[in-house]
């Protein structure tokens, strides 16, 4: 399980590793109030589980907070290797001296984990790897015996680090590995570990930890604000994104948008308890999937009450900037006043799902088609 930059960085303060204190902004209006309160210039980073943010503009400056009101609306509309940016970390701009390179995973051929250090950072390690061989030092720990602080600084003084460093950098990695063996990690890196005015700083921080392990580790997912019991979504090829309340009748859609010639663009099942506000941010993820042309909402209520859809529906079809096709079947529960809700609003309802799913795959035919 990979985690947020801000989520690491959280994790190695509490270790003792020096990182910038931030703050996370999820609208433009929070990375104004944000940066608001602190000290100009900031960085927005863009939080994402891809690597590569850097150089595909997930990373920008702002000099005030009008500008990072700016910054922060273009940030928020991005998609990183396919992945939507949500969520920003806003941090001050910090004046760096130098750059280094520290990463901890486990090299499998040798069965030991490796300590890999450059005086280098902020690169792409395999290019230098390739081009500079020389200036990467690896250093394996034996996992039967102690790694003691010792070792840290023989790693430090081995890619030519300045004296008066060396005692806080094999701190820094020293910790590290700490933290590492503590999460049961995969890799902790720091890229790049940098100086600055006051001293070495984690201005990056990437963890990854073995997914077998999480169950001995609740604190990690709970700081994750992981809920894999609200939404089992899944991106899919096609152009009509299928959407239901319990992963049977989600199948059912799909097996039926098939069947009548179309191509689900998700499974997307929001579950059986689905609420309004469910409905809501389930309907506001798949509209901001590009591929999507229609939307076949499929709900049979139980649980989940008609009337609660109709308003999460009405809600999202009057608020969303795109205006996406959608073809709801909608029966269960309060359904005669979830109807009555959609007839008011104007919005068209099948009580069949057969009808439904052929009504979806007509309509993003005839999009496709015009």
């Amino acid at each position: 399980m990979k985690f947020y930059e801000y989520i690491a960085k959280k994790l190695f303060k509490d270790e003792g590793i020096p990182v910038l204190d931030g703050f996370v902004a999820y609208s433009p209006e929070e990375a104004l109030e944000f940066t608001s309160k602190m000290e100009t210039p900031v960085t927005l980073k863009s939080q994402v589980l891809v690597g590569g943010r850097g150089k595909a503009g997930g990373i920008k400056f702002a000099d005030n907070p009008g500008e990072a009101f700016s910054i922060a609306s273009d940030l928020l509309k991005m998609d990183i290797k396919g992945e939507r940016v949500r969520h920003l970390l806003i941090e001050k701009k910090v004046n760096i001296k130098k750059e280094f390179f520290l990463s901890i995973s486990i090299d499998r051929s040798n069965k030991k984990p490796v300590i890999i250090t450059s005086s280098e950072g902020g690169v792409d390690i395999e290019e230098l790897a390739q081009n500079s061989p020389e200036k990467i030092n690896k250093y394996y720990v034996n996992p039967l015996e102690e790694f003691l602080p010792y070792e840290t600084r023989e790693i430090g003084r081995k890619i030519g680090m300045d004296n008066d460093l060396i005692s806080s950098f094999g701190s820094i990695i020293w910790k590290l590995y700490q933290l590492f063996y503590k999460y049961d990690a995969q890799i902790a890196e720091i890229n790049p570990l940098v100086l600055t005015d006051e001293g070495l700083i984690a201005i990056d921080a990437k963890l990854e930890v073995d997914n077998d392990s999480l169950f001995r580790h609740e604190d990690l997912l709970q700081l994750m604000e992981f809920k894999p019991k609200e939404f089992a979504f899944v991106k899919l090829g096609g152009t009509i994104a299928v959407i239901g309340n319990g992963a049977g009748l989600t199948l059912t859609g799909m097996d039926l948008i098939k069947y009548y010639g179309g191509s689900p663009a998700t499974f997307f099942d929001i579950g059986g308890g689905a609420s309004e506000e469910t409905i809501k941010k389930a309907l506001n993820m798949v509209l901001h999937y590009d591929p999507v042309k229609v939307v076949f909402l499929n709900v049979l209520g139980g649980i989940t009450r008609a009337d609660d859809v109709a308003k999460g529906v009405i809600h999202i079809l009057k608020s969303s900037k795109r205006k996406t096709k959608m073809v709801i079947r909608l029966t269960g529960t309060n359904e005669k006043e979830g109807q009555r809700l959609l007839e008011e609003a104007g919005i068209p309802y099948e009580v069949s799902m057969e009808k439904a799913a052929k009504r979806a795959v007509d309509l993003c035919n005839s999009l496709e088609n015009s």
